[in-house]
């Protein structure tokens, strides 16, 4: 276990040379005291570049899933095989059936068979189910549930609990981390479904802390409109992050916005990127 703390992309839609690229987000999370993945991506892209970049997955302390979504949770079973013992924290809501709905056409997008198979077959005093905030220690912490305050941010995308399209998926079990540093606090996200600005307002009152050093993770605003992204923006502006590192859905658009405001401050994500927290 390293003393200095890091976060490592392992899984991402974009990829360094060498290698696999997929449609997901994997984070390897490594501090003085635990060794976090956070996500798992589809699976693929995991199983080769964790290897790859020298991380054993087989070290895994605890693996936080940030919500039910394929892209984030399909390397579940290869995990599980790898390490024991290990603590998984999630919603309870990461195994429900949902769907992504598009020209009348519904898509399965929830987590895949195999891997809720797995977590069932999880001891109980192993699987975690976080409906409000989690601290791992005094410097990690879960957020649970994250309230949805902004006017502006929604789950961003079709999603519906049927493939009829008659209940809305608000994606309630979207979960982000945190870590407290010496240069303030370092945020994990997955897809922020909850909305960004509502993400990070919820973590700085559970914190007590509102200096926010980085910000890591998907953003989910690829489908944000000019309205959302403008409002999204100043919020962002107004928290003054030092380094903005957007990932996997955040949107070719919203990257080049973030590139606009926050300039050499922001650098996009990719597979094999390590950033020292």
């Amino acid at each position: 276990m390293q003393n200095q703390s890091a976060v490592t992309i392992l899984a991402d839609n974009q990829a360094g040379e060498g290698f696999l690229q997929e449609h997901g987000l994997s984070l390897w999370i490594e501090t003085p005291t635990r060794r976090i993945l956070f996500d798992t991506g589809q699976g693929k892209a995991l199983e080769f570049n964790a290897p790859a970049l020298g991380v054993d997955l087989s070290q895994t302390d605890v693996l936080v899933l940030s919500h039910g979504h394929y892209d984030h949770t399909g390397g579940v079973p290869h995990v599980l095989k790898q390490a024991h013992p290990i603590e998984v924290y999630a919603h309870p809501g990461v195994t429900q059936n949902r769907y992504s709905i598009r020209d009348g056409i519904a898509k399965p997008v929830q987590i895949p068979r195999e891997a809720r198979a797995a977590l069932d077959q999880l001891p109980a005093r192993n699987l975690h189910w976080v409906t409000e905030a989690v601290w791992l220690d005094e410097d990690i912490g879960i957020t649970g549930p994250i309230p949805r305050q902004t006017p502006y941010e929604d789950p961003g995308g079709p999603f519906y609990l049927d493939p009829e399209g008659q209940h809305a998926d608000l994606i309630e079990d979207d979960l982000s981390l945190w870590i407290q540093t010496r240069k303030g606090l370092v945020i994990c996200a997955g897809c922020c479904h909850a909305g960004l600005v509502n993400t990070l307002n919820h973590i700085r009152r559970l914190t007590q802390h509102d200096h926010i050093h980085a910000v890591i993770g998907g953003f989910h605003l690829l489908n944000a409109n000019a309205r959302r992204l403008e409002q999204t923006l100043a919020a962002l502006r107004s928290f003054s992050p030092e380094w903005v590192v957007p990932c996997h859905c955040t949107g070719d658009l919203a990257i080049e916005a973030l590139k606009t405001a926050f300039g050499g401050r922001m650098t996009t994500g990719h597979v094999g990127a390590r950033y020292d927290i």
